[in-house]
Formats: C-alpha cells, sequence, structure tokens
C-alpha cells in the first residue's frame, strides 16, 4: 500500500520518502501508545533512519488528519528492509525477524518498564499494572493481533459444560526451505530456550524468534527469582508464562504448590497452573521450570463438583471430586497454609499408588530400574471471597501395546483430530486444535455438501491432508447424508469435533466417568485419609 494515496497531498512520493513517511508515522505512533516519552521521539526515528541507511527524515508536512494502522506501517518497512538486503530472503520468518527489530527501536529500555510497572503497581493496583503491561505487549507487537484474530474459535455444549474450541492459526509456520535450512544449524546454546530470560532483545535467528520487543517483569515467588510475561501467540484472555530466572528443568514437588499460591496471592484476578513433568501428559517445554497464568474462566472452573471429602488433618480444607471427563479433585481453604500441605500431601500419595484394576501403575521397571508414571496437573486460583482452590488433576503416562502412545492420551482414532499431548490448557476445556484442520474440515464441508469430485478423490488417495479423515468422513456420510447446505455441514463439523474433543479429554482421564472408575477415585482418596461427609 503507497502511504501517499492515504496522506491527501497532490504530490507523488518516491520510494524512499514513503519509508520515511512510514518512520515518521511510526514513531508518532508509539508516542501515541506510550511505548515512549516525549523527549524519545527524535532518537527513535534517528534509531529507525538507521536501520534503513537513510540520512534525512520526512521533508513533507504531516497529515494530522491522516492515521495509519501499525500493520500497514510495519509492511511498509519490511517490503523495503527486504529490497535494500536487511535480511537474506523475503519469507515469513526472516520478515518476523526484521518486525521485531522495527519494534525494538521504538520501545522503553526493560529497566523503564519495569519501574512503569511497579509506580502502576503502588498508585493503581496491581489490576491496573496487569493491564498497562498487557497493553504495551500488544501495542508493540509482541502479541500479533493480526494474526490471533485469525484463529477459528466456537464453544460446544457437552454433558461436562460447555467446552471452548480453536483452531490455531497464530503461530506462523515455516516453509519447507526454512525448515531445511533450520535444520543445518547448530543446537542452540544462546539462548538455551525460549524461556529463558536472555531471549528478551536477541534478535533472532531461523531456528529461534526474535525478541527485541519482549519485555518482562521480575517476580519473587517462593523466595526466589522468576519472571512475568505474555504469550505472544495468546491462547486465551491475557494469557501468560511465569518461568524460572535459570534454565532449570521442571519439577513438580511441594515448591511447585508454594509457588503457585504465591502468586495468586500477589495476582488475585490470575488463575495460574502448571503442566505436568512427565513426557507424554507433560508440557512441550520440560527443560525450563515455567508456568502459565492469565485472567480467563475455563470450562473447568464452571464445572459442578459431586461430593465433599473431610480430612481430619487439615482443618478448613474441602475436597471435591468435579465432573469432569480428566480425574479432577477440587481442594479448597482460606488457609493458603493448610492448603499447601494437603495439596502436597495428596501428590505424594498419587505419585505411590496402583490399581491395576482400572489400569493404574505408578511404576514400571526398565532394567532394574523403576520408572515413575503418577504425576498431576495443578491450576490455583482465587475466589471472589478470598478463598483458596487448587485442582489437582491426576495424570499417568503409561503405554501399551494396544495405546503405544499414551494409554491416557487421545487414542489412535482420535488422531485426524489432534494427537498431540494434552496440557494444561486443554486440562482446562479449552482445545488448541492444529491449523491444518481450518483447511481439512472445509474439504470435509464441500462433501457433506454433495462435492462427488472431492469425495471420489478422497477414497482413491488422491488428497492426502483428507486421506487421515476418510473413515471419519465415510461415517459423518452415512448418518447425515451428502446433500445439506454448506454452511449447515460447517456447523456439524463444529459439533463433532467439539464432541470429540471432550472425548479426547476421557482418554485422558484416568478415573473414567463411569460407577467403576468413580468408585476407583473414591478408594484412591480413602487411601489418602480423606472420608465422604455425610
Amino acid at each position: 500500500m503507497k502511504l501517499a494515496n492515504l496522506e491527501g497531498g497532490s504530490f507523488e512520493l518516491t520510494e524512499v520518502e514513503q519509508v520515511q513517511l512510514a518512520i515518521e508515522h511510526l514513531v508518532h505512533y508509539a508516542l501515541q501508545q506510550g511505548l515512549i516519552e516525549p523527549y524519545d521521539t527524535d532518537y527513535s526515528r534517528n534509531r529507525l533512519l538507521e536501520l534503513f541507511s537513510l540520512d534525512e527524515s520526512y521533508q513533507h508536512e504531516l497529515n494530522a488528519n491522516v492515521t495509519h494502522s501499525l500493520h500497514t506501517l510495519l509492511e511498509t518497512l519490511i517490503d523495503y528492509g527486504c529490497k535494500i538486503g536487511l535480511v537474506p530472503e523475503d519469507t515469513v520468518t526472516y520478515r518476523n525477524l526484521l518486525d521485531a527489530k522495527i519494534m525494538g527501536q521504538i520501545m522503553a529500555r526493560p529497566s523503564e518498564v519495569i519501574r512503569s510497572f511497579r509506580d502502576t503497581e503502588r498508585s493503581g493496583g496491581i489490576t491496573a499494572a496487569t493491564d498497562a503491561f498487557y497493553k504495551l505487549s500488544v501495542d508493540s507487537n509482541y502479541i500479533r493481533m493480526d494474526r490471533i484474530a485469525e484463529n477459528v474459535y466456537w464453544k460446544k455444549e457437552t454433558p461436562f459444560g460447555e467446552m471452548e474450541i480453536t483452531i490455531n492459526l497464530s503461530k506462523p509456520e515455516k516453509n519447507p526451505k526454512e525448515i531445511a535450512m533450520a535444520k543445518l544449524l547448530p543446537p542452540p546454546v544462546y539462548p538455551k530456550c525460549q524461556l529463558c530470560r536472555e531471549n528478551v532483545g536477541y534478535a533472532g535467528r531461523l531456528n529461534h524468534p526474535a525478541r527485541q520487543n519482549l519485555r518482562v517483569i521480575p517476580l519473587t515467588l517462593n523466595e526466589e527469582p522468576w519472571f512475568f510475561q505474555y504469550s505472544p501467540y495468546v491462547y486465551y484472555n491475557e494469557h501468560s508464562i511465569i518461568f524460572h530466572h535459570d534454565h532449570v528443568p521442571m519439577k513438580l514437588t511441594k515448591d511447585t504448590f508454594k509457588r503457585l499460591l504465591d502468586f495468586v496471592g500477589q495476582f488475585p484476578h490470575y488463575f495460574i497452573g502448571s503442566n505436568a513433568d512427565l513426557p507424554i501428559v507433560g508440557g512441550s517445554i520440560l527443560t525450563h521450570d515455567h508456568f502459565q497464568a492469565g485472567r480467563h474462566v475455563f470450562p473447568l472452573e464452571k464445572a459442578p463438583v459431586q461430593a465433599e471429602f473431610q480430612h481430619s488433618k487439615f482443618s478448613g480444607v474441602t475436597l471435591n471430586p468435579v465432573k469432569w471427563p480428566m480425574s479432577v479433585v477440587r481442594l479448597g481453604c482460606s488457609n493458603p497454609e493448610v492448603l499447601l500441605e494437603a495439596a502436597n500431601e495428596l501428590y505424594e500419595q498419587w505419585k505411590g499408588y496402583s490399581n491395576p484394576e482400572v489400569d493404574v501403575h505408578a511404576y514400571s521397571e526398565e532394567d532394574g530400574v523403576q520408572v515413575p508414571h503418577n504425576t498431576v496437573t495443578p491450576l490455583v486460583r482465587r475466589r471472589e471471597n478470598g478463598d483458596y482452590e487448587i485442582d489437582i488433576v491426576l495424570r499417568n503416562n503409561r503405554t501399551s501395546e494396544e495405546h503405544p502412545e499414551g494409554i491416557f492420551h487421545a487414542h489412535r482414532e482420535m488422531h485426524h483430530i489432534k494427537k498431540e499431548n494434552i496440557g494444561l490448557i486443554e486440562v482446562m476445556g479449552l482445545a488448541i486444535l492444529p491449523g491444518r484442520l481450518k483447511h481439512e474440515l472445509a474439504g470435509i464441508a464441500r462433501i457433506l455438501a454433495g462435492d462427488n469430485e472431492i469425495y471420489d478423490a478422497v477414497k482413491q488417495g488422491r488428497v492426502p491432508e483428507l486421506v487421515t479423515h476418510t473413515a471419519w468422513i465415510e461415517e459423518l456420510a452415512a448418518k447425515h447424508g451428502r446433500q445439506m447446505g454448506l454452511q449447515e455441514a460447517e456447523e456439524l463439523l463444529r459439533e463433532e469435533v467439539g464432541g470429540k474433543f471432550a472425548e479426547i479429554l476421557g482418554h485422558a482421564g484416568v478415573f473414567k466417568q463411569s460407577d467403576e472408575g468413580q468408585r476407583a477415585l473414591h478408594q484412591f482418596l480413602e487411601s489418602c485419609g480423606y472420608e465422604k461427609s455425610s
């Protein structure tokens, strides 16, 4: 897009003048959004001019009535940057690297952002501080709202309440050439991973994103140094990442519960949770200890409880199994110290618990060594009355000949929808489905709407992306026919996918939502010293 056409002037700008104009507007944008202060404007302009090897700024009068979207300004600058060789190639990955580099020129230093956060916290409270920090993360284009807006989102009513379903399109995909080139690069040494504090200001490379526009806030949790930041992909409202100061592996211990409770003590308007610490049932990054937090009410939080248990040792603590496809027990108490002891003891008991009748084995033996299988996904929040609440989701990562990817994992008949780990976010009832599904579901909708050409091609194996769905397509066609309207077919598929997500969570449940499964869960609770209230 030519910015000159939007300026309202009677003259035609040269390519260099358009870049100068984009820089001027970008500096004005940064000032308006509070990314910089008035005395930073000349400095920020000069940094951008230097980046694009320009000696002079825009010389014409700026039309104060004309505004351009941040996306438009960045596209203009990135296009020019690719042309003059600021990046080796004009690809999505290299454009992303340049994008962050540009925004890094018009942001406050990390120490200034931290100081502003603390000043706002003192004057307006912690909610005002996170509101301002989140706005900064959006305005600096660290959180790419233009891409997040492309995500597909809907809700699905199930026997366990309304599930949230998303097809995630916000995370950019590399092209095959970039993937091949990235494989040739040596293993990362610095930063060690994408969660390390050294990412702040890092320029990035083919196999590591640029982070010049990343800012983090230091925290103290359980008397240890941690950091708080927002996720660039925002799977839910104010999706946050809390990560350890050092590159240390995830390990669930009593200290984990202490940190989670400490966090909601400081951020009572946020929940926080940890992925499990074992493969298959754990998160995608187990090498750096971290949590996820945010300001979102998930379906799990709204799920009803089914019974009440109490323990003579933990006065004031209530325990309720939750009506949920996964195995969730909810502990509540006004005293976080008592709740800590109750949660940790339940976790320690679960680590060593076995019940062969429902396929739960705490350990297996490999080469004479005991391999643990039981762990938990813990979630902590505050209630409106200030009480503390912990949802402990019981997990087991055993595999079998029938289920080599995991007994309590999405079974193979579900892999055409999702085969990745069921992590913290999905445990809470928000499906993060792969981006491929948007195109695949569109193709299936056309089949159900009577497109015989695609249908025949799928049956002959000539549509590779739909081949994995063949059995499902036949099932849907037999049940609903293939003469529905396209919109009706799309709605049907959303319903079906939502139902499959609930089934997948059921596969991951250790104690099933059946009479047998709930009896087994109650047996476990009783073995821990809990008694059912009359």
